[in-house]
């Protein structure tokens, strides 16, 4: 009897997303509705008509049926522009997105329904205008906490730092909260943070110095709970979050610095990948994808070796380990761009990349493909299953859906892409029981 080989769905025909906004993809087992954000470019279907669409695939889980929604159409072509979603506690969704610095409006819609995404009230906008002098908003990260009945919106706007929308309201309004962290600016801007939390009491966050093309980055992590910014150890960095003060990410537990050695190379000019928290009976870890430079030496002259690293908190203490070759820069003018890797939201023993290298020996394929990983030893050995081979384009930057624990999505983009601002691609995956 041959195997069970999963369907590939196409859900957006002319897509993709960037992977500082969260969650772009989200399953609602209510409506039994898997909804997947994404950017239409002017190179893809549709092509001009379409380019700069907010679209959102509302795929049917139970029929296998999908329909595309546009929620701000033509805003801006460019992959950085995802909405961030959110399901509300009276099952209305929240879509979020924001343009990539060139204007300073963090912008948001609320579903007319509950648990339906065919019909949307209008848009809202929170302008930053006044905060950051006009120098632009990014990115757009919701999280919620239950306890403190407070919906938090983390964009890229003040000093180009980590700053902080707030609602009271499920989202219906959004106020200024202040500034997560900030420091001098170097290069193009401050830190660039993956965030994950519980729903109840506690946002973690991992986050690099600056760009890292303008700085040789080290990775930190801290959490908010209580109000207060925290390092791994539990101590205090910052007692009220909610402030237009805020410390300095290195101030945080410093999870790989610069210049540490793993599988046999030194790393630098780290970036932050994905983030998550153990659920279940890996309640209280936590696990982050990581991508570095090996072999730069010296300094800003070698993209060709990007490595992926995994690094696990048990609780007490963190551990990096070498995950596998993530290859030479993805676009010729970002040096650090890579296929990308995601964790199972419910199982951190489990990742998908995206690598023109076979981790399981090494070799070098012609296109970036999507490897599935599993550690049975908190991360120091893996073991890996193709789940595409032999493309004839790349596969790129898979999510791993949350919303449903009895329910695996595993998405990707594929095709070809020259800039965030341009690309002709597809949005596609795969839907299993667990």
């Amino acid at each position: 009897m041959s195997p069970h080989v999963p369907t590939v769905h196409t859900f957006n025909d002319n897509g993709a997303w960037c992977w500082f906004q969260d969650e772009r993809a989200l399953i609602d087992p209510v409506a039994s509705t898997l909804l997947v954000g994404s950017i239409a470019a002017p190179e893809g279907v549709g092509g001009a008509h379409r380019a700069g669409n907010v679209e959102l695939a509302v795929h049917d889980l139970a029929t296998g049926q999908t329909q595309v929604v546009v929620l701000h159409p033509n805003l801006e072509a460019d992959d950085h522009n995802v909405p961030a979603l959110w399901v509300r506690p009276d099952g209305r969704y929240l879509a979020m997105y924001t343009k990539h610095k060139t204007d300073n409006f963090t912008r948001w819609r609320i579903s007319t329904r509950p648990h339906d995404a065919t019909e949307w009230d209008p848009e809202q906008t929170f302008d930053w205008t006044e905060l950051t002098g006009g120098r632009g908003a990014t990115y757009s990260n919701l999280h919620h906490l239950s306890a403190e009945g407070r919906l938090y919106a983390f964009a890229r706007a003040v000093n180009d730092d980590p700053s902080i929308l707030v609602s009271t309201d499920d989202g219906s309004t959004f106020s200024y909260g202040g500034k997560l962290f900030t420091r001098p600016k170097v290069g193009y801007v401050n830190g660039y943070t993956r965030y994950a939390s519980n729903g109840t009491d506690r946002i973690d966050l991992v986050t690099t110095d600056h760009h890292p093309r303008d700085y040789d980055n080290s990775i930190y992590h801290g959490y908010i709970s209580g109000g207060a910014l925290h390092r791994s150890d539990h101590a205090v960095v910052d007692a009220t979050v909610l402030s237009a003060q805020a410390p300095s990410q290195v101030e945080l537990t410093t999870i790989l610095p610069t210049g540490t050695e793993l599988g046999g190379a030194r790393l630098t000019h780290a970036w932050t990948c994905d983030l998550r928290q153990g659920r279940g009976d890996q309640a209280g870890q936590l696990a982050a994808v990581l991508t570095a430079r090996a072999g730069d030496e010296p300094e800003d002259s070698d993209f060709s070796d990007h490595r992926f690293v995994y690094a696990r908190f048990d609780g007490g203490t963190w551990q990096t380990f070498h995950l596998a070759l993530a290859g030479a820069n993805l676009l010729p003018h970002e040096e650090d761009y890579t296929g990308l890797a995601a964790i199972d939201p419910y199982d951190l023993d489990s990742v998908y990349l995206s690598a023109p290298f076979d981790p399981r020996d090494g070799r070098a394929l012609t296109h970036h493909e999507i490897f599935h990983g599993r550690t049975t030893d908190g991360g120091a050995t893996w073991s890996w299953t193709p789940v595409t081979e032999g493309s004839g384009v790349d596969n790129l930057r898979p999510i791993v859906v949350p919303g449903d624990p009895d329910t695996r999505a595993v998405l990707w983009f594929r095709g070809t892409m020259t800039a965030s601002q341009h690309y002709d691609c597809e949005v596609v995956g795969l839907v299993e029981p667990r």
